[in-house]
């Protein structure tokens, strides 16, 4: 930042850095403590920006700009410069050993990872073209089919979908603790909304409103354009299924057993628990996706769920009873021409809306 007091001189040529660059035009454009109040707005968007970046991204950003920085080290390419030979020679080094076993990565963490990195090298001042960035892109894919055609399958694949026997069994296996009852209302409500993790990690408990016909759950929807979208749960037809009457039970049973603290209306919706019955605060995303994997575990349903596993469940089995497209995704906040959806939904319609059914 420049000294009120010492006069602002361009260099002729350019400074090299942009930000450098423009606060040099706006002190000869409207003067030096113009300038100086310009810059400082300029240094609180940049905070703002970084601040509304939600947790997750910011580490996946950070992560793949580890990646590019090993990359760079083991090749000797210089980390700020992001040539189109640079960025393929990154794609390439990634699937055949990028990872810090020497192994490959999937091509699905390898497009994240270069995502990630381009970013990254922006936010740190370098120039990286649209041009260059989709000549590793499409290096990405071609390479992604030769391992295809080589036999390679990298990646957990698709998350498994939970299906309503899955419900019945993790509801029938919840105790009937305080811990029991959280779990129970977290299965039942996330399946019905179409929950990724974060969802209800990030529900505080008057985000959850009763209405004479079920639930009303607001909730954050949107990777990146955020808008909070109520989602309608209804009762259930069977009890033990029931998210309406899990919510009620689970919320119950806090005010009875916990400080009354955590049942104020800005408390989490869903609390970790610790062994002892103790709430310790809120759930993260994280600790969500091993909530439902350690709930599936007891309840000895033979799947690893994964934070997704709820989210296209729910949109499998709505489609398996009839749903259209439309009104799925506006229950689980997709768009309406979502590619994922359309993905999740294809697991009924491939067998349901066949075009060799019925044919031989």
């Amino acid at each position: 930042m420049h000294d009120a007091r010492t006069p602002i001189v361009a260099p002729a040529g350019g400074s090299g850095d942009p930000r450098a660059d423009l606060v040099e035009r706006w002190a000869a454009r409207h003067g030096v403590e113009a300038a100086r109040r310009l810059a400082a707005a300029e240094d609180l968007a940049d905070a703002v920006a970084a601040e509304i970046v939600p947790a997750n991204t910011r580490d996946t950003y950070a992560k793949a700009w580890r990646v590019w920085e090993r990359f760079c080290a083991d090749t000797g390419l210089p980390t700020g410069e992001a040539s189109r030979g640079a960025l393929v020679a990154f794609v390439t080094w990634m699937l055949r050993e990028g990872r810090t076993d020497h192994a490959g990565y999937a091509p699905a963490s390898a497009g994240t990872h270069l995502a990630g990195a381009v970013v990254g090298l922006r936010t740190r001042g370098h120039t990286v073209s649209r041009d260059d960035q989709a000549a590793a892109r499409k290096a990405l894919q071609g390479l992604t089919v030769k391992l295809l055609q080589q036999g390679e399958r990298r990646g957990r694949g698709q998350a498994p979908a939970a299906t309503v026997s899955d419900l019945r069994a993790v509801a029938h296996a919840c105790p009937d603790t305080l811990t029991g009852h959280r779990d129970k209302a977290l299965v039942l409500t996330s399946f019905h909304y179409a929950a990724r993790a974060q969802d209800p990690a990030g529900l505080l408990a008057a985000d959850v409103r009763l209405d004479h016909r079920g639930l009303v759950v607001s909730v954050l929807t949107g990777k990146t354009r955020h808008t909070v979208r109520d989602a309608k749960i209804p009762y259930s037809h069977d009890p033990g299924l029931c998210p309406v009457r899990a919510w009620t039970a689970y919320r119950h049973r806090l005010a009875t057993d916990a400080d009354p603290r955590w049942s104020t209306p800005d408390a989490p919706a869903f609390l970790a628990i610790d062994r002892w019955g103790n709430p310790t605060g809120g759930l993260t995303p994280d600790s969500v996706t091993r909530a439902i994997t350690r709930i599936s575990k007891r309840a000895h349903v033979p799947l690893t769920w994964t934070g997704h596993s709820l989210r296209i469940g729910l949109a499998t089995t709505a489609r398996a009873h009839g749903k259209d497209t439309i009104t799925i995704a506006d229950q689980g906040g997709w768009a309406r021409h979502s590619r994922s959806l359309h993905r999740y939904i294809q697991r009924t319609d491939g067998w349901d809306d066949n075009a060799a059914a019925g044919l031989t």
